[in-house]
């Protein structure tokens, strides 16, 4: 049997009545398919223990997550094995904490307020994959690393120390997260998954048939920045916010890897290394986009693919090709040297 113990808050308001009728709707249809728990309601919280065969209680948690008077859904735990259920007699029994219960009552729901806030921070610093294994009562920590195939992405800001050394730390840092934001939202619109920034850099990864994908929110998340260059907002550093982009594909180990004291679910290896190497050569190419013969073979789109040259990459004897595409916003390009002629140059005098 599986036990799943879950959380969520109402969209809208429900009486008495209505609670008392979810109740009562519920223990009908649980008992005949042999479901046994209770339902906790205080105020917008529910809080709900399920157990029964498994998959009718996934079948059956799957029409919670739907329900549209669910929001903010999380499972806190899911066991599989059980052989013994907490609570036999009850296919559901439904309390609801009255506000005469007083301590107990916000004791409660102060404690579901919490775990609600915590999942919603989890969601800021945790990558999808890791999350999604959280929402389903999964401990990532027992996921066994494996080795996938993946495109790889790495993108990082232009000039960082440059600006560093001429602007207030805050503008900086306005202007690093809004690179990683532009960068990640195109990244994640196209099917990839952020795995970790590294300074004002991104790290990221799409399925192995995804090249075209891939590319597209490269050209997208350029596209971005150039029209941030070109408007109004965003401080003094917005027309000097450029990017680079380096895509490959292969093999990588995907799993946990770290400490005791800190852990990452993410992937490492050659490929990797070799995605960063790209991102670096969009310096000695001139072109905000590089990317490998293995990403270039696989793609279905014609994007113009334009050889740039032979170079070294980690990983590989001797010298391997290196491409780029024809298109506007992947020449629109400055380095560090360039933007240290804009910033001599600007209207006020050098800035420092």
């Amino acid at each position: 049997m599986r036990r799943i113990m879950y959380i969520s808050s109402l969209s809208t308001s429900l009486s008495d009545d209505e609670i008392r009728s979810i109740g009562r709707i519920s223990s009908r249809n649980n008992k005949k398919i042999d479901v046994t728990g209770v339902l906790l309601f205080a105020h917008e919280f529910f809080f709900q223990i399920l157990e029964g065969e498994q998959a009718i209680v996934e079948s059956l948690v799957e029409k919670i997550r739907r329900d549209p008077r669910h929001r903010d859904f999380l499972i806190l735990k899911c066991e599989d094995g059980v052989s013994m259920r907490l609570f036999p007699n009850w296919s559901m029994r439904t309390v609801r904490l009255e506000e005469s219960q007083g301590m107990i009552l916000q004791a409660v729901r102060l404690m579901l307020e919490t775990i609600a806030e915590s999942h919603r921070i989890i969601e800021r610093y945790t990558q999808p994959s890791v999350l999604h294994l959280l929402t389903q009562g999964i401990n990532p920590l027992e996921i066994p690393p494996k080795a996938v195939d993946r495109i790889i992405l790495f993108g990082d800001m232009v000039g960082f120390s440059l600006l560093s050394e001429r602007f207030p730390t805050e503008e900086v840092t306005l202007a690093v997260n809004t690179y990683l934001e532009l960068c990640s939202k195109r990244i994640i619109e196209f099917g990839g998954e952020v795995s970790k920034y590294i300074g004002d850099c991104v790290m990221a990864h799409f399925p192995a048939e995804a090249p075209d994908a891939a590319i597209e929110a490269c050209v997208k998340a350029l596209g971005d920045l150039q029209h941030f260059r070109a408007g109004v907002a965003g401080g003094r550093l917005r027309k000097y916010l450029f990017g680079g982009f380096g895509l490959t594909r292969g093999q990588v180990i995907e799993g946990n890897i770290g400490s005791t004291i800190k852990m990452d679910y993410t992937i490492l290896g050659e490929e990797v290394n070799r995605a960063q190497r790209l991102e670096s050569l969009t310096r000695v190419i001139h072109r905000a986009l590089a990317v490998s013969r293995a990403v270039r073979e696989n793609a279905e789109y014609d994007w113009g693919f334009e050889c740039a040259g032979e170079f070294e990459l980690k990983g590989h004897s001797g010298t391997c090709p290196v491409y780029t595409i024809a298109d506007p916003v992947v020449a629109d390009f400055r380095d560090s040297s360039e933007l240290a002629l804009m910033l001599d140059a600007a209207p006020d005098g050098p800035l420092a």
